[in-house]
Formats: structure tokens, sequence, C-alpha cells
């Protein structure tokens, strides 16, 4: 496995962790052996349905598995330093939080979004800015600063064409993230990849090449996609 396949990396770290061996997972999650193989060793990527079935099934955010990233990992740092009569209270504390949110019936939710212009996954789009159109849209909608539609399919499996993005407004990403930016006067929805040897932005879909990002070429970030 590659410093950035990320992805498998953490489905590797997650199914080892829990004593799973590829067989075990496949058979569990409904899927052959060899796509999780395949997974893992960045051969293909899932689709975003299989990262939620993932997520859902060990327990952690879909962002944990896409960048390597976890919110429980601040709070773990902060309960391990707490004595044992702490602890112990926020044990229980949290299991109460955890009964009550499944006690709630989550029910499917029809929402209106304004979307700013498209994006493009493939080769390039000038981002329409003017007053945005007001789009149906069945799920629910995170917290956002903007929306945009995907044009293309270079980050397929991962979003596909057509489809509506949410954004957080950021000037600066860290190596991973999914990220909506200008390169030389067009609008990209791309993954943002930076190492001792070079800065670039990167396809899903292997067939497109990556942008590499330098002093030949404008580049900025508009903002973070909400995973």
């Amino acid at each position: 496995m590659s410093a950035e396949n990320v992805i498998g990396n953490q489905i590797v770290l997650l199914r080892t962790s829990h004593g799973y061996t590829q067989d075990d997972l496949a058979k569990l999650l409904g899927y052959s052996k060899q796509t999780i193989s395949n997974w893992e060793t960045g051969l293909k990527t899932p689709r975003m349905g299989a990262i939620q079935k993932l997520s859902d099934f060990f327990h952690v955010n879909k962002s944990y598995i896409i960048e390597g990233t976890n919110s429980s990992d601040k709070l773990l740092t902060v309960y391990n330093q707490l004595n044992s009569n702490r602890q112990e209270s926020v044990y229980k504390y949290a299991n109460n939080q955890l009964d009550e949110q499944n006690k709630v019936v989550q029910m499917p939710t029809s929402n209106t979004v304004e979307v700013y212009g498209a994006v493009s996954a493939g080769t390039g789009e000038y981002m329409v800015d003017n007053q945005p159109e007001e789009v149906d849209y069945s799920g629910t909608v995170p917290e956002h600063d903007f929306a945009v539609t995907v044009n293309g399919d270079s980050m397929t499996p991962l979003f596909d064409d057509k489809q509506i993005i949410f954004v957080k407004k950021e000037q600066e990403a860290r190596s991973g993230q999914i990220v909506i930016a200008d390169y030389d006067g067009q609008a990209y929805v791309k993954k943002f990849l930076q190492d001792d040897n070079s800065c670039r932005l990167v396809s899903l879909n292997k067939k497109y090449h990556d942008l590499p990002i330098n002093e030949q070429h404008e580049f900025s970030i508009f903002g973070i996609v909400i995973l």
C-alpha cells in the first residue's frame, strides 16, 4: 500500500484492529473478498455508499476513513487524562446519550439548497459567480458555506456526475482533503496532495492526469468539501 492510499490504509487498520480477515469483513458487509482486497491495495476506491457502510459498521466518522482523521481522537486524548471516577462519569453520560440517540427515529428529509454553479471533476470549468439556483435535494444537508454541482467523472467513485456537494470556505487544506480550487482560472473538485517533493491536485479516476501546483500555474483554494 502506498502512503497516498489513505482509504485503503484506514480500512486495513479498522479491519485488523477488530480482528477480522478480509474474508470475514467481506461476508459481514456483503462484498467479495476481492473487493475488500482491491480497496485496501488502492486498486479501486469504494463508493460513498460503501464508505458509509464501513463507517456505520466500525462506528467511525466517514472522514476517518477518507482523510485518516476522527474527532473521537481528541475526545480519547482528554478522556485518558481524567481520573478513574471522572472517566466513569463520562462513560455513563456517553451511554445515556447513545440510548437517547437510538430512540430517535430518523425520517427521510427533502430540502431545497442553493447551488452556486458547477465545478469540474474533469478538465476544468468556470465557477459561476452570480445568484444561486434553488435545487431540490433529498437527504441531510450539512452545515456548509456553499453548495456546487459536480460535472464530470474524474472523482468517481467518490462523487458522481451532477452530484451536489457541500463546501466549507477555506483558503488552506491538509494533504489528502478534497478541495474546490481555482487552477489557471478554472474551478475543479480534486484531492489535494502535498509531500516533500511536490504539491498537486489529483483525480480519483486514474484516466485523468495530476495537476501540478507550482510557479507555472495560478492556484487558490475556495474551500474544503464536507464528507
